[in-house]
Order: C-alpha cells, then sequence, then structure tokens
C-alpha cells in the first residue's frame, strides 16, 4: 500500500472517529422527525394541485354536457323550422362540442386516479411518519436511560473509592451534635426561674379569684359571715405565700 493511500485512511480514521464522538443520537432522531414533518406540508400542497386539476376537470365535464344538450335542442328547433343551414351550423358545434366532451372525460378520469393514487401516497407517507416518529420515541427513551445509566455507574465508581463516604460520615456526625446541643436547650428552657415564676403568678392569681368568690358567696347569704372562717383563711394565704418563697428560693 502506497504513502498516501495510507495517509488517506488515517485521516477519514482519525475524523471518523470524531464525528462518531460527537454525534448525539437523541438530536439526530428528533432532527429527522422535524424534517419529516416538514415535509408534510409540501406532501399536502402537491396533493391539493392533483385534486384541483380533477375538480377543474369535472366542472369543464358538466359545462360541455350542457353544451351538448344545448346544441341538440337548437338542432331540433332549426330542422322543425325548416332552417337547415343553422341546423348544419348547431351540427358542426355539436361533434365539436362531443369530441371535447370525450377527450375532458377522459382526463377527467386520469385525474381522479392521479388524485387518489396522491391521497394513497400522503396516508402512507403519514402512517410511515407516525411509526417512525414512535420508533424515535423509544430510541430516544433507550438513550436517556443508558446516559443514565452511565452516570449511575460512575456515580457509583466514586463510592467505591471512599472519598464521599468519609465526607457522609463527617456530616452525619455534626448534624448529630447539633441535635444533641438543641435538645438540651429545650429541657434548660423548660425547667428555668421564668417558667416557675409564671407557675406561681397563676397560681396566686387562681388564689385571688376563689377568695373574690367566697365574698360574693358571703355577700349573697349563701355563706356564713363569720370571723372565724375569715381567721382561719389568712392562715392558709401565709402558708401558700411561704410555699411560693420556698419555690422562689429553690
Amino acid at each position: 500500500m502506497g504513502l498516501w493511500n495510507r495517509m488517506k485512511r488515517s485521516v477519514r480514521a482519525l475524523f471518523g472517529g470524531i464525528i462518531e464522538k460527537t454525534e448525539d443520537p437523541e438530536l439526530i432522531l428528533q432532527q429527522t422527525i422535524r424534517d419529516m414533518r416538514d415535509r408534510v406540508p409540501e406532501l399536502n400542497n402537491s396533493v391539493a394541485q392533483v385534486m384541483s386539476t380533477e375538480k377543474l376537470l369535472a366542472k369543464s365535464k358538466e359545462r360541455l354536457e350542457g353544451q351538448v344538450v344545448d346544441l341538440d335542442s337548437k338542432i331540433k328547433a332549426s330542422v322543425k323550422m325548416g332552417r337547415d343551414d343553422i341546423a348544419t351550423s348547431y351540427i358542426g358545434q355539436l361533434q365539436q362540442a362531443q369530441l371535447d366532451l370525450q377527450k375532458t372525460s377522459q382526463q377527467l378520469d386520469q385525474a381522479t386516479n392521479a388524485s387518489k393514487q396522491a391521497l394513497k401516497a400522503r396516508d402512507n407517507y403519514m402512517l410511515q411518519m407516525q411509526k417512525r416518529t414512535a420508533e424515535a420515541m423509544q430510541l430516544v427513551n433507550q438513550s436517556k436511560q443508558a446516559k443514565l445509566q452511565e452516570q449511575l455507574a460512575q456515580t457509583m465508581e466514586t463510592f467505591n473509592v471512599g472519598d464521599d463516604s468519609s465526607t457522609f460520615s463527617e456530616m452525619r456526625d455534626k448534624i448529630d451534635r447539633r441535635s444533641a446541643t438543641a435538645e438540651a436547650k429545650m429541657q434548660l428552657g423548660t425547667s428555668n426561674v421564668d417558667t416557675q415564676m409564671q407557675e406561681i403568678e397563676r397560681e396566686a392569681s387562681n388564689m385571688q379569684l376563689q377568695d373574690k368568690l367566697l365574698e360574693y358567696k358571703r355577700d349573697m347569704g349563701l355563706l356564713p359571715a363569720s370571723t372565724s372562717g375569715q381567721q382561719t383563711a389568712l392562715p392558709a394565704s401565709g402558708e401558700t405565700s411561704e410555699g411560693n418563697r420556698a419555690l422562689l428560693k429553690e
């Protein structure tokens, strides 16, 4: 093998490998589907032109058929009136109209067949496009799954090295320490002096309300207004105050 051929083979192998690496199957498939869809308007335009020719020939045939009927009536009327010269002229026009009608009918049959074939070709193309689109979407999904598997494989390789596992362990320890500190602060916050003082104040308020209730009942005559009852109530209040002072000392 000559040197030049070897160089060409090397260059083709080099650029072929680069192109193959840069080719993205998803993008290529999506572009192929777009190209197929872009052909649909052009195909519909071609079918419309064929069908338009068919419709024009159908109208022309209808017009010629009416002309033949009209000329036939005129020939009969001319013969009835004894105007053979006029009848002869109409006969010439009738023959030409019949010839045109025959040609138009043949052209119409051809145009009708062409329209059917064009519609059939368009329908086949649409079916093929739908089929290719479905196949392309399946291939795209497979390509995405392959990429995901590659990423997972790379991630697992990173885990196997052990670098990330140590990071996770360190972060777990930090989170555990923060959680323990927060729980300790919560316990301290619920057992401090402010909380105890709030409880004492709430108990004192309840005692005042009870004393007020007893006062109302005495005024309404529901309880005996004896001084002994009031004297017995005072030590209870003193005992409660001493208890409150003991709680504050604690």
